[in-house]
């Protein structure tokens, strides 16, 4: 029987947990097989469960309180307009293709997110979706960029736009760009000599955002005989196919894992929470707009404003604390009872048919560990269970939206993405619940016959 002597990750960004269901098992012959002969259940998410920070929390095994990033965009504290963008520059704990790397082990890293600047390892790094272009310098070694850009007929990071009304040109980006990227990791896969092999398409996160509508019929804008009907199903079944050529190429010695940062559902609508705070006032502006407005901080009279809030598919609640803001006219003393109030007035809000939301509010104390919990927003809303994302514009006509400030959008996350593995040479245990993306970079340790750092906060799905 062959052990373990390298693994291989297969990340598909915001696949969701139904993927793991008969439903499509059924059409995805190489999952299935994952499945039926391995280790496989939910996997869940970060708080908050997007794109940053959960894969770094994957591969660190860290929650944000200990990364110090809360999302892709973040705020920082004590400032009103100083935003800055999470990159590579802001991971200051290793991840595991660092500790691999140190050890002497070969590591292949292939558009994992938030690898834009690339650091020097032992091995192979192609940068992310947070690349500005090719032109940017995204590979490590330098001259790879070269190499993959004959291999795939000119390498390309991500779609231009995935929210846009030209779905037939999304669609034809997204498979493009798939089928690169699958020519990149065949290629680093035969040519270099690696222990630990890691990629991300996020080719399905961005197909779910563009498609959804079209293949849910409970969606509240799908028509059933649409042209793009089978577009999910179909590109679902392109990663599995191209999944069984990559278990292929790794060879019998190596433990192969499919996993995602989170997963996915449909959206409901979207909640303009910057208009419910100026109408309960929360939020007050020097002027007032005329029409829908993009929000931006230097339109709000601080001096009458409690918080504002930013958008996304969770909401971020910013206070104006005095001492803390600049401008702030919340008291210290005063600064719990107030968070309190707002977290139940928000959970509170009805959806557009007058129906209670199931909305969550978190305070960062109660989800977070580490050095950066001050640093996080007040309150991190989820509204009716994640289904509405936060609109973050103003002037709306409604507090109501069913469309984005920054295009079309189907699909909003989902606390559960998928893990599912086989290692040889281990006991497999089946369907698992109760697994955490935190679990698998203390899994890819001991898989490895490598010493699992105390400072991690998962554990290792497969026993010593």
């Amino acid at each position: 029987m062959a052990e373990t002597r390298r693994v291989v990750i297969v990340g598909w960004d915001s696949a969701p947990a139904d993927l793991l269901t008969d439903r499509w098992l059924g059409r995805m012959p190489n999952l299935s097989n994952l499945v039926e002969a391995g280790t496989c259940g939910p996997l869940r998410s970060t708080d908050p469960p997007i794109t940053v920070p959960a894969w770094t929390s994957m591969f660190s095994s860290r929650n944000p309180g200990a990364l110090g990033f809360y999302g892709f965009r973040n705020r920082k504290v004590g400032t009103y307009d100083s935003a800055w963008i999470a990159t590579s520059t802001a991971v200051h704990v290793p991840r595991v293709w660092d500790m691999l790397s140190d050890a002497g082990k070969r590591c292949c890293v292939l558009n994992v997110p938030q690898t834009f600047p690339v650091a020097p390892l032992n091995g192979a790094m192609v940068s992310c979706f947070l690349t500005p272009s090719t032109e940017s310098r995204y590979t490590y070694p330098a001259e790879l960029a070269a190499e993959l850009g004959r291999v795939t007929g000119g390498y390309e990071i991500d779609c231009e736009n995935f929210r846009t009304e030209d779905k037939a040109e999304l669609l034809e980006q997204i498979h493009r760009i798939t089928d690169k990227r699958f020519l990149a990791a065949r290629h680093l896969l035969q040519k270099e000599p690696w222990d630990f092999f890691a990629m991300v398409y996020m080719g399905p996160d961005r197909i779910q955002h563009g498609f959804w509508k079209f293949h849910d019929p409970q969606h509240r804008s799908y028509r059933p005989g649409n042209p793009f009907e089978t577009a999910i199903g179909d590109y679902y079944r392109k990663l599995d196919d191209q999944l069984g050529s990559i278990t292929e190429l790794a060879g019998d010695d190596a433990a192969v894992m499919v996993v995602s940062d989170h997963g996915a559902k449909r959206m409901e609508g979207s909640l303009n929470v910057n208009d419910w705070l100026i109408q309960n006032g929360y939020l007050s502006l020097k002027e007032p707009v005329s029409g829908r407005t993009r929000f931006s901080e230097d339109r709000v009279d601080w001096t009458r404003t409690k918080a504002w809030a930013w958008g996304g598919y969770y909401c971020r609640i910013f206070m104006n604390v005095a001492g803390r803001e600049p401008e702030g006219i919340i008291l210290p003393e005063r600064y719990e009872n107030e968070r309190d109030e707002l977290a139940a007035a928000l959970q509170a809000i009805p959806d557009d048919t007058g129906r209670p939301m199931q909305t969550v509010v978190h305070k960062p104390q109660d989800l977070y560990t580490g050095p950066y919990v001050d640093e996080a927003p007040d309150l991190l809303v989820y509204f009716d269970d994640l289904y509405w994302r936060a609109g973050q514009d103003i002037g709306n006509e409604t507090l109501y939206s069913f469309d984005t400030e920054i295009g079309p959008d189907d699909a909003v996350h989902d606390y559960e993405g998928i893990y599912a593995s086989v290692a040889p040479g281990h006991v497999e245990s089946g369907h698992r619940q109760g697994l955490h993306l935190m679990d698998v970079a203390p899994t890819v340790l001991r898989l490895l016959n490598m010493p699992v750092p105390p400072e991690m906060e998962g554990e290792a799905i497969y026993p010593q």
